[in-house]
């Protein structure tokens, strides 16, 4: 039992050190909510950032390690069972990290600016950050190890852990568009569609990515050279899970503003 637990936390905390979504996955989730704002929600958020939501997706992973944000550290990455049901951390995670941003939110029109800025940096980073596919670990499931990334069409070759395949090497791979251009070959779901993505709580979110996204377990294992094969059938599951993560920010920002 004691080398189980040890596991699980191993697990989840080479998920917190990593640092989910590369610049590419966490600005283009930001780019198609940014596309599915209400207007007035937008012009909202935008009065109170300086900038769209896209210039601070990646501000979570930016300041994490600083003395002032390091208690989040542990925000990035969330649990799951072998029943693929949420398991909390007593250090928090992204069910979490959102949770307790929406809860705050809900009374920004009362609240000092910085806390309102803060909070909805945490919301454009952790939407994301729950749904990379490495960012869910999986109880009872050693998912940290080296593979080497590379060979054929997919140059320079390179020794890296898997989390850092999934989080950006794949994509930066196959992918050379600007964040705008991938949003748009991306959103492309009928509001009927998103409707269906967007119902359920962070909760119901994270389990239903961790059902989805378990493939993973069957794509790599330890010491596997990935080449084109890998990419071509772990791309559809990355772009999937930033389009959802894309319209179910959205979602969380057009309620609350």
């Amino acid at each position: 039992m004691k080398k189980f637990i040890l596991l699980s936390v191993s697990i989840l905390l080479m998920c917190g050190t990593a640092s989910g979504w590369g610049r590419e996955g966490h600005e283009t989730i930001a780019r198609i909510a940014d596309n599915n704002l209400k207007p007035s929600v937008r012009k909202k958020l935008e009065s109170y950032l300086g900038h769209s939501i896209v210039y601070y997706a990646k501000w979570m992973d930016d300041y994490r390690h600083t003395k002032e944000y390091g208690f989040t550290s542990n925000w990035h990455a969330c649990t799951v069972d072998e029943d693929l049901k949420y398991v909390p951390q007593p250090d928090g995670d992204a069910v979490y990290g959102l949770n307790q941003a929406m809860e705050v939110l809900k009374d920004y029109k009362n609240l000092p600016d910085s806390t309102v800025i803060v909070n909805i940096k945490y919301l454009l980073h952790l939407a994301g950050d729950l749904h990379c596919p490495s960012h869910i670990a999986y109880q009872g499931k050693n998912y940290s190890f080296e593979v080497d990334f590379g060979g054929g069409y997919i140059k320079p070759r390179v020794k890296t852990n898997i989390h850092s395949v999934w989080d950006f090497y794949a994509i930066q791979s196959c992918r050379i568009w600007s964040v705008s251009e991938y949003a748009e070959e991306l959103d492309r779901l009928s509001r009927k569609e998103i409707k269906e993505i967007v119902k359920g709580t962070p909760q119901d979110w994270l389990e239903g990515n961790a059902e989805r996204c378990l493939v993973q377990m069957d794509l790599a294992h330890p010491g596997d050279r990935l080449q084109q094969d890998f990419v071509n059938a772990a791309m559809p599951l990355i772009e999937t899970q930033m389009l959802y993560a894309g319209y179910r920010l959205a979602h969380i920002l057009n309620n609350l503003f």
